[in-house]
């Protein structure tokens, strides 16, 4: 559950300011992620923890309602439902800034027992997403569990953590931003304004593919995103002529239409357009989860764009 305040300053160390505005919203990557897939008209399913409070049965019937299937979340009696702490820098006529404190609380208490339920089942999934505000053992345990059922897997990799040789090798997606992508590639990528070095981007993706991942996903922000596989490096720019008001679920929801686009069998760079207009979308309103937009909400923004259209067919 995101804690959204919003300032037109962040404060120094030891100072104080008033803030402007005050607000709750559903939140988390895993559960982002997923409510946009679903938002894209995906069937999607959600393992999580979550404590037994209010923050954790609105989270669970946020979930719901966006049609997910959420049989298999569990409920720990001990911890409180994860939350985090977000603070908003909003100046006028600027982007708006975030800093994010993540207290994982349930999820972090999640282990392998829970998720062996997933081996009978796990091949009957398109591919499975996973992020870093779980356990890294369950991460790892759920990659080579996909893996050996060839299963595509997605690791968001945020918050940024160090990564064993023995899970890149188990997954063909990574999707860090350049600051993750820094700390796992040891290769800084250089930004002048929107200006971004894709000469940087690139030689950290070949750092991760060298690792073992096939195919490395850096999102850039207003930079737009780069994709590196077998079949080539591609870049797409941001869309143009968006104010962000809030960033926060931007990375989630990039990450999750860009599965939902793989999914369908889309070529990389009408994966690429399709998750840069959603992520532009999410960024244009307040809230995590409340600013994921649907699939039609993507479909109107495209043609408005001028943005050409992959097919949606199977999605609606």
């Amino acid at each position: 559950m995101d804690q959204i305040a919003s300032t037109e300053v962040f404060p120094g160390e030891g100072a104080t300011v008033l803030g402007k505005t005050f607000r709750k919203a559903p939140g988390g990557k895993g559960a982002n992620q997923a409510v946009q897939a679903a938002r894209l008209g995906a069937c999607v399913s959600i393992f999580g923890k979550l404590g037994r409070d209010a923050n954790g049965e609105e989270m669970l019937e946020t979930c719901r309602k966006a049609g997910i299937h959420t049989q298999d979340i569990l409920f720990d009696p001990g911890l409180a439902s994860g939350c985090a702490v977000i603070i908003l820098e909003e100046k006028q006529g600027e982007s708006a800034k975030n800093r994010i404190i993540v207290i994982p609380g349930a999820n972090m208490n999640i282990v392998k027992s829970d998720v062996e339920f997933l081996r009978e089942k796990i091949s009957k999934y398109d591919l499975l997403m996973l992020q870093l505000e779980i356990p890294m053992e369950v991460n790892e345990y759920l990659a080579e569990m996909a893996y050996e059922s060839g299963v595509p897997v997605m690791l968001n990799a945020a918050p940024s953590a160090p990564l064993s040789d023995s899970l890149l090798s188990h997954l063909s997606f990574i999707s860090p931003n350049e600051h993750e992508a820094e700390d796992l590639a040891g290769i800084p990528i250089r930004r002048e304004g929107d200006d971004v070095s894709l000469d940087d981007a690139k030689e950290a993706a070949e750092i991760l593919r060298e690792k073992g991942v096939q195919n490395v996903l850096i999102t850039l922000g207003s930079g737009g995103a780069v994709l590196l596989g077998p079949d080539g490096f591609s870049y797409s720019p941001c869309v143009e002529g968006i104010i962000a008001v809030d960033p926060t679920a931007a990375g989630d929801s990039f990450v999750s239409a860009f599965c939902v686009g793989t999914c369908c069998g889309w070529k990389s760079q009408d994966v690429l357009r399709f998750a840069n207009h959603t992520a532009a979308l999410t960024v244009s309103s307040m809230g995590a989860m409340p600013s994921l937009p649907s699939l039609e909400d993507v479909r109107r923004f495209m043609l408005q764009k001028g943005a050409p259209l992959p097919d949606l067919s199977s999605l609606i």
